[in-house]
């Protein structure tokens, strides 16, 4: 097992760290002596109570009223709930920050490519969000409606979410790079009362329009009865603004509003605050609803201890507003934290674009995706050579599996020391099951550990916990950010289904993970695409590290192929520009899987193919490539960002004999 340790935490990190001052408090409250992540892991699961109790304060949550009760049914996942008899208010608490820095310190940085840039003060923050609010409540808008978002990752879209939940009401947002029926397939089940939009939208240095398919969207989801259009780009023919009742033209309407104190409507600990979407590439998008506490109690806890984020930091995700990470990075501005936007293309109008963004605004948190940094790996960049990254801490990573040599090339490119934290959690939790923390070490290829709170375990298929090898990751005890329910099912009958059913009453994550001596964790590949050769149960994410270290591949799927009673290998290779697939490096592919992991890790099959589907996260569909090649039906295509792509897996020939 690989045991390079790629950073190690400085000598005083307890004592400057948030996690650090956490400890101290615990330790004083109930004169114990944790002085370890892993010591203070096991308290935070085995004395919930105590633990959420010291953290709600310590991360200084605002309550409106604050109940007795911290925790019912502890021992129960479904039915366990935290705070019940207690309310807030979500945008109250990401808008806490006062006194004169607000007025002179950044709250929200913005860049388009060359296209856009923006930087709103917190005073300025609150301004348009106290107009926002009053435009809404103008517009019938109460707690518990639903208020959507098609909009591109800009300042208005946190101020239109502020002012949403501000006033109690819930937020949904999707990126307009989705097509209609995308959108339809999400705002068609959730029913926003008003839909906020922008005019259109830069992308790889193209101008692209919203207008035309938010006026279709507005006629098939009768919910609407208000479209909100800010400018964006200068590009778009308003005209379609002043023709259609159904649309008003933001900046000129909340310009007769006066600023006023915002007025925080307080919901309960467990009201909804957002609706978020599943991928859907297997149906329609199963649409999942967070409450307002267990949302910002997760982003403080990830953000605050395990991050270490704080008044000074100044925190960036590459995101759309159609992921949980923007969720995850707007949640920061709970920890006072300065929230860096960027909309559009990373590689525009350079590859560089992302790095020269990071120096300029002296970026302290830095968060792509692992397909990002994979293809940073296929180039000759690295920032260490040409750009001041010295003020960045922590490099952040999800989407898919961060490989071992990703690792390295991100130790060896980026900053001295930088910590790497490799994140897997998602929609479903709003957060996070695994992430970095500040006390412990990072090794090489491995996830360090479990987040506080939440109870982990590695399952083998007998349902038993193992303290090494491969199985299932588990939740054992509720978490604050469990969905509170799936919109518009009945008795939790889909709810229950997604997670409980394989493991009755045991969260099943979905994720096939390995433990490693050092209580670390490596993602080997999500559950349902988990290979399965002779019997033997192979993580995807074991062959792709082969892959991803070959410069002559761009991309690469791998799935099982049901075969002669049995399942095959099957790998599906992108190339890179000017490089073909033929035998020399079939038979060098073969041996490097065959060497360094196992025979029957070797594929059947290693085919060429143009292009292979994503999600519009940026995840490759391995369900979606399997689903064509057995003959299945693609429920859901447009789930996926480039869905013409599926029809390169039709009928192959190949996969005939």
């Amino acid at each position: 097992m690989e045991t390079t340790i790629l950073h190690t935490p400085s000598a005083d990190i307890l004592k400057t760290s948030a996690m650090g001052r956490l400890i101290n408090k615990i330790n004083t409250t109930h004169n114990l002596t944790i002085n370890t992540f892993d010591q203070l892991h096991d308290f935070s699961v085995n004395n919930m109570e105590d633990f959420y109790t010291i953290a709600v304060q310590d991360l200084d949550i605002i309550f409106q009223e604050r109940g007795k009760k911290i925790i019912d049914n502890v021992d129960k996942m479904i039915g366990g709930q935290f705070f019940t008899d207690s309310t807030l208010n979500f945008a109250e608490n990401l808008l806490k920050k006062s006194g004169t820095d607000a007025g002179n310190h950044d709250c929200l940085v913005y860049k388009s490519e060359d296209k856009i840039d923006a930087r709103l003060s917190w005073d300025m923050v609150k301004q348009q969000v106290s107009k926002t609010q009053q435009l809404l409540a103008d517009l019938g808008v109460v707690s518990g409606d639903v208020v959507g978002g098609f909009v591109p990752n800009c300042p208005q879209a946190v101020i239109a979410m502020l002012a949403t939940t501000s006033l109690g009401a819930v937020w949904t947002s999707a990126s307009p790079d989705f097509g209609v029926d995308g959108v339809l397939d999400r705002f068609g089940q959730t029913k926003p009362k008003v839909l906020f939009t922008a005019d259109g939208y830069f992308y790889n240095g193209k101008y692209h329009e919203s207008l035309g398919k938010v006026s279709e969207l507005s006629k098939k989801v009768d919910s609407i009865k208000q479209v909100i259009v800010f400018t964006h780009t200068q590009n778009a023919n308003m005209d379609i603004v002043q023709d259609n009742p159904v649309f008003i033209h933001w900046e000129s309407v909340v310009i007769k509003y006066e600023v006023k104190d915002i007025v925080y409507t307080a919901v309960k600990f467990n009201d909804p605050a957002f609706i978020l979407y599943s991928s859907g590439t297997t149906g329609q998008p199963k649409c999942i609803v967070h409450g307002a506490g267990g949302a910002l109690i997760s982003a403080l806890i990830e953000g605050a201890y395990h991050n270490d984020i704080s008044e000074t930091s100044r925190v960036f995700f590459y995101s759309t507003c159609g992921w949980m990470m923007w969720n995850w990075l707007v949640g920061q501005m709970a920890c006072r934290a300065t929230i860096l936007l960027y909309d559009g293309s990373p590689f525009k109008p350079q590859q560089e674009t992302l790095f020269d963004y990071m120096q300029a605004e002296r970026a302290t948190f830095m968060g792509v995706s692992a397909k990002f940094i994979d293809f940073l790996m296929k180039t000759d960049i690295s920032p260490i050579k040409t750009h001041d990254l010295s003020h960045l801490k922590i490099l952040g990573s999800t989407g898919s599996v961060l490989s071992h040599e990703a690792f390295d090339w991100i130790a060896n490119n980026m900053t001295k020391n930088i910590y790497i934290s490799s994140l897997s959690g998602g929609t479903d939790i709003l957060g996070c099951f695994l992430m970095g923390n500040v006390l412990s070490p990072v090794y090489r290829g491995q996830l360090v550990g479990a987040v506080l709170g939440k109870a982990v375990e590695i399952w083998n298929d007998n349902g038993k916990a193992i303290t090494n090898g491969t199985g299932e990751i588990m939740c054992v005890k509720p978490f604050p950010s469990m969905p509170i329910y799936f919109h518009d099912d009945a008795d939790n009958v889909r709810y229950r289904s997604a997670y409980f059913e394989k493991f009755k009453g045991y969260w099943c994550h979905g994720d096939f993970v390995q433990l490693t001596p050092q209580n670390g964790y490596i993602i080997q590949g999500r559950s349902d695409s988990v290979l399965n050769p002779g019997g033997v149960r192979i993580g995807t994410a074991e062959i792709y590290r082969q892959i991803e270290g070959l410069s002559q591949i761009q991309e690469s799927v791998v799935i099982g192929q049901p075969w002669q009673d049995d399942v095959r290998v099957i790998l599906f290779v992108k190339m890179a520009d000017g490089n073909v697939l033929n035998d020399d490096l079939i038979t060098d592919i073969k041996l490097k899987i065959r060497t360094r992991c196992t025979p029957r890790h070797v594929p059947e099959k290693i085919i060429a193919v143009e292009d292979i589907p994503r999600t519009r996260s940026g995840k490759i569909s391995e369900i979606a490539v399997r689903d064509v090649v057995v003959g299945r039906e693609i429920k859901n295509a447009t789930a996926l960002a480039n869905s013409e792509s599926l029809k390169l897996f039709e009928n192959l020939e190949q996969l005939q004999k």
